[in-house]
């Protein structure tokens, strides 16, 4: 009977511990609290830490340790959450290594640099369902990302934890973190009920967002082991451009390129796949004709020339060099497009499992700096039937990438602007290493003494060329001459914009540009913005110029070549390449104003010249000071004075 009752106690405990724990297992509860979220809870575990080398025991603040955390994600509410995105403050000089399950949403590849806090976005879960949807499936409601970097100056029994996490989504709020002391702070979000979304309720999709330059990701053809997708780049800044874009990206599923129209890969090489698993698989396939098994391509646009080809060509918009003009330029070149084959490898060998890449990355030549978000899916894209019947196709699934333009930390820019004035006779240049000082300076050159004032004529003689010019001058104004002379600026294209007339009734400017590189502009743009004056404008006699409004203020002057002279030529030769310096490219143009609509303004004195300057979209250094003032009143002083004295005369 003993026995009986110890049996029937054993198995009673069996049977509890059997029924509990692969519930607590599959539930994979981050933190304790989470129960009492009814919204999305988030949570951050510091897991490990150790010392690494080199041991800094003069610098602790610098010695380096890895870290390894669990971020966790997960739906506790009743509305699925789409493309989920959680920003970790991070504070501790952080480099982070690896992110299991994520990505940064900033495109950015690791490892990287997250000392000032990121945002993660979910790879290849994106979507958290809730467990109404799924009966509770954590595979489907969470979502855990490993990770592991590096920290500064947190030695353990310390634990490096971040500033704050928070749901990075739209339309949702989080209360205050929560800690339970022991590595592990938690959020709790809700869904804020003042936040109005774009949503649409009937398909489901998230909103195309807008930005600089946005990518479509179309999926327009699929098969079991393939898919064909047509790849669109739209500018929508009124002053950003791309030269000779390079679009890059990062297969996550050992997908290769098997076939492109309307551009190309950089480089083609099938040797990846051949060495490699998808060379195992398709082995009934000829990769002689496959284009690139890279994981991270790399592709450029073609040459007009190509447009027409049956081949590689006949995709609308595309073939133009990889130039991408704004949308006040002209519309129609404003939209870079081209499709592509990819196939796919084992297990998503079926016609509606569709990745697209990650991490997408594109760059122009003296263009400004794009940062890419990841792809979001969106509602699938419509385009005009092939066919010409009236009506439209539908992509099989669309995703979009929106680029915003950024200027990084210590990046130089790439132009520069010197500024002039009719009331004084010296050029005030462009700064010492504007566009950044060479590593190997093939003179002694100081970079920090300032640029000396020039004379007119020195603008058009290339940097190495201005020495005597600069001295001289600078002997003739009774001003110093430093030892050793400062550096150049380095630019490639510098601009003068000189203060040309003043009178009454209005003012006027002339902009000269220079091009110093080896490389010609086609369809070139250049924009000042005078935060006063622009109301003001009137005509440019040489270039097509209008007013620009950015964000809802008209403060610029948008200027082009006029039809069929839109080129700026590259440097060349002087007439005698013995002993004549170099000749840039050089566009020029007179620009008038009226004073009537701008009542007040005070042109010499800082009103008449430009708080920004941009080439090709490029943002220029400026001067931090305007020509000296204490000229401007001489010429009407003495002329004042001659009238005095032609009067007395008179009288006498």
């Amino acid at each position: 009977m003993a026995f009986f009752r110890f049996h029937h106690h054993y198995c009673v405990a069996v049977f509890v511990v059997l029924t509990i724990l692969p519930f607590s297992i599959a539930q994979s509860l981050p933190a304790s609290g989470n129960e009492t979220c009814n919204g999305i809870y988030v949570s951050y575990a510091y897991t490990d830490g150790r010392e690494l080398t080199p041991t800094m025991k003069s610098d602790p603040a610098r010695q380096p340790y890895r870290f390894e955390s669990v971020l966790t994600v997960l739906n506790n509410g009743l509305v699925e959450l789409k493309s989920w995105m959680v920003f970790v403050g991070f504070q501790h000089d952080e480099i982070l290594v690896s992110a299991a399950n994520a990505v940064l949403a900033d495109g950015t590849r690791l490892p990287a640099g997250v000392g000032n806090g990121t945002i993660f976005s979910g790879s290849p879960v994106t979507d958290l369902k809730t467990a109404v949807d799924t009966a509770g499936d954590p595979t489907q409601t969470q979502v855990q990302v490993n990770l592991v970097g590096t920290q500064f100056g947190v030695a353990p029994p310390a634990v490096p934890m971040p500033t704050n996490i928070s749901l990075a989504n739209d339309g949702w709020v989080c209360n205050s973190l929560t800690s339970s002391g022991n590595g592990t702070t938690a959020v709790c979000c809700t869904q804020d009920p003042n936040f109005k979304s774009n949503i649409t309720l009937d398909d489901g999709f998230l909103p195309r967002q807008s930005g600089d330059l946005t990518i479509m990701y179309d999926v327009t053809q699929t098969y079991d082991s393939s898919y064909w997708a047509k790849v669109t780049i739209a500018n929508h800044n009124p002053l950003g451009r791309l030269d000779n874009w390079k679009l890059s990206w990062q297969w996550t599923k050992n997908e290769f390129i098997s076939a492109m129209r309307g551009a190309y890969p950089s480089v083609v090489d099938s040797s990846g796949c051949i060495f490699g698993p998808q060379g195992a698989y398709y082995q009934a396939k000829d990769f002689s004709q496959v284009l690139n098994c890279e994981t991270t391509p790399t592709i450029i646009d073609l040459p007009p020339t190509k447009y027409n080809d049956t081949a590689v060509g006949l995709i609308p918009y595309c073939c133009r060099n990889g130039t991408i003009l704004p949308q006040e330029m002209d519309l129609s070149k404003s939209i870079s497009a081209f499709q592509i084959e990819v196939y796919k490898m084992p297990p998503d060998l079926n016609r509606s499992l569709l990745t697209p890449p990650r991490n997408w990355k594109i760059n122009g030549t003296m263009n400004p700096n794009y940062q890419c978000g990841q792809p979001v899916r969106v509602s699938p894209s419509e385009f005009p039937d092939p066919s010409g019947l009236p009506s439209n196709t539908t992509a099989v699934a669309s995703w979009q990438v929106v680029c915003n333009i950024t200027h990084p930390k210590g990046e130089s820019p790439k132009c520069c602007v010197s500024f002039s004035a009719y009331y004084n006779e010296s050029v005030i240049p462009c700064k010492t290493c504007a566009c950044g000082c060479p590593s190997n300076n093939a003179r002694t050159c100081s970079v920090t003494n300032p640029a000396m004032l020039l004379p007119p004529n020195a603008l058009l003689v290339p940097f190495e060329n201005r020495t005597s010019l600069a001295t001289a001058w600078a002997q003739l104004k009774h001003q110093p001459v430093p030892n050793p002379m400062p550096c150049g600026d380095n630019c490639g294209v510098s601009i003068n914009w000189h203060l040309y007339t003043d009178y009454s009734n209005g003012w006027s400017a002339r902009i000269t540009i220079f091009n110093w590189e080896d490389t010609s502009f086609a369809d070139w743009f250049a924009a000042v913005q005078l935060d006063k004056a622009t109301p003001g404008f009137q005509a440019m006699y040489s270039l097509n110029g209008t007013t620009l409004a950015l964000n809802g203020v008209n403060n610029t002057v948008f200027m082009q070549g006029n039809p069929g002279l839109n080129y700026l030529v590259a440097e060349t030769d002087g007439a005698d390449p013995q002993k004549d310096p170099r000749v840039p490219g050089k566009q020029q143009s007179v620009i008038s104003f009226t004073k009537k609509l701008t009542p007040g303004i005070n042109v010499p004195n800082r009103d008449g010249f430009p708080t920004k300057v941009y080439f090709n979209g490029e943002e220029c250094s400026l001067p931090s000071v305007i020509p000296s003032g204490g000229s401007r009143k001489g010429p009407a002083l003495a002329l004042w004075i001659l009238a005095v004295i032609v009067f007395m005369l008179m009288q006498q």
